[in-house]
């Protein structure tokens, strides 16, 4: 479902009881709603959760802010001021506040992963009352601390895809870096491999328009080849 949130649409979705715990989880990088498995999702629904997860701005089905350009990548990773970019993370933390305000929320307990890590405790800093707990997972509070290899950074900037072969390259070549080495991707064509929402959907008509903004690059699911 589409709601509106800090002057934006979001896609939403909404999973368990509506007397649940509340439980937002943000996703990461480029990354949309679907990346957060649904094996996750009904076991957090299962142990009373009331589990929403949704796309940020610039993905999915979410608002693409096509009008506002794109950033200089190598400006801001030298540290170039807020006007480099169109929004930051400040503004994707109102999002979710908006989020929340939207479904009738006072607070919830917030999940990031990644670059979602960084808007949960941005949320947490900008919104702490909005806030019953908070799970920061492979994130960082500051660029100072828990750099991502030189591997890993690499890998997040590799050239876009332009088809969905290009598309399904990429994002295994990510996985493999960025997976934990405890559990071996499974690169095997299926709808359980980790990788999957990202590659399912992925066809050329995503690949077209403007780069996502906030370091965010394109991906797709069920309506984007539509």
């Amino acid at each position: 479902m589409q709601i509106s949130a800090n002057g934006i649409a979001l896609e939403v979705e909404d999973h368990g009881s509506p007397t649940g715990e509340p439980l937002v989880l943000i996703m990461g990088l480029g990354m949309q709603l679907v990346a957060w498995h649904t094996d996750l999702v009904a076991l957090l629904v299962a142990r009373g959760f009331r589990v929403i997860r949704f796309d940020n701005r610039d993905i999915g089905l979410s608002t693409h802010l096509h009008d506002a350009g794109v950033p200089n990548i190598m400006a801001l990773l030298l540290g170039a001021t807020r006007s480099a970019a169109p929004y930051t993370l400040v503004d994707m933390a109102d999002d979710t506040a908006g989020l929340l305000d939207a479904l009738g929320l006072e607070s919830a307990h917030i999940v990031g992963m990644s670059m979602g890590g960084m808007i949960a405790q941005q949320l947490a800093i900008s919104h702490p009352h909005r806030v019953r707990s908070l799970t920061s997972m492979m994130s960082t509070p500051s660029r100072k601390v828990g750099q991502a290899r030189r591997k890993a950074q690499r890998v997040l900037f590799l050239p876009q895809p332009t088809n969905q072969k290009a598309a399904a390259e990429r994002a295994l070549r990510v996985y493999r870096v960025i997976g934990s080495p405890g559990y071996p991707l499974d690169e095997r064509p299926s709808p359980t491999s980790p990788a999957a929402p990202s590659l399912a959907a992925a066809t050329p008509p995503a690949w077209r328009g403007s780069m996502r903004r906030s370091w965010s690059h394109p991906t797709v699911r069920r309506a984007c080849a539509s």
